[in-house]
């Protein structure tokens, strides 16, 4: 039966992964409407209010009708909506690969476990660090394969406290961490040398998709 619960989107678009252990795949993102935590880096302000109502069923169909091997649920922050369980569920029944992007704030302790998590942890600079929500650290640390955490850095205070909140929470070397970079504050290269001379084991990443298209483009 088609879920008829609704939830308010921004936008369902085909794109390039950008970020994530998925970059660089084809991949359907449904974006959910509705924020409100003001990091300063946001990059998707206009999700943060607004959206189109439609149903969980309307907007799994949507995106399976790209057929592309991976599907995000992202926003804004998606979990601020209570249909974003039931929509992740459902799409876990017709795609393999589910990914959830959350700012973070909020426990994800009912997420659906077949989902692949990506916690994005705020370092200093975006404003609202002292909102990361640590109970989601115990839970990654439980099912390390299910997590990833993702810190884009803007300056290398905030390296510094990236590196020392992966050695205090004992995260490194058990779920996957990617640093990056902010886009048009902190050079790739910069970031790339603090890793290497901290031979810290973090994956470095790029927003792939400001690198393919402009960095204001939506729908990409």
């Amino acid at each position: 039966m088609t879920n008829s619960m609704e939830i308010l989107v921004s936008e369902i678009f085909l794109s390039i992964q950008g970020e994530s252990s998925f970059a660089g795949w084809p991949c359907a993102f449904i974006r959910l409407a509705g924020c409100g935590h003001g990091c300063l880096h946001c990059d998707t302000t206009y999700a943060e209010k607004g959206g189109v109502a439609m149903s969980v069923g309307e907007a799994v169909g949507r995106a399976i009708a790209f057929g592309a091997p991976c599907i995000e649920v992202t926003g804004g922050e998606p979990l601020l909506q209570a249909g974003a369980y039931p929509l992740m569920e459902d799409l876990c029944e017709e795609c393999p690969n589910v990914l959830l992007e959350t700012g973070g704030f909020l426990p994800v302790d009912q997420v659906d476990p077949r989902v692949r998590i990506i916690l994005d942890i705020k370092p200093p600079s975006t404003g609202v660090a002292e909102q990361n929500c640590l109970t989601n650290i115990d839970l990654a640390l439980e099912s390390p394969h299910r997590f990833e955490f993702k810190i884009v850095l803007a300056s290398r205070e905030d390296y510094a406290w990236a590196k020392e909140f992966i050695a205090r929470h004992q995260i490194a070397g058990t779920c996957t961490i990617l640093f990056g970079a902010v886009f048009g504050e902190l050079e790739p290269e910069r970031l790339a040398a603090w890793i290497l001379e901290d031979r810290l084991p973090v994956r470095m990443q790029l927003q792939l998709h400001k690198y393919i298209w402009q960095p204001g483009t939506r729908g990409v």
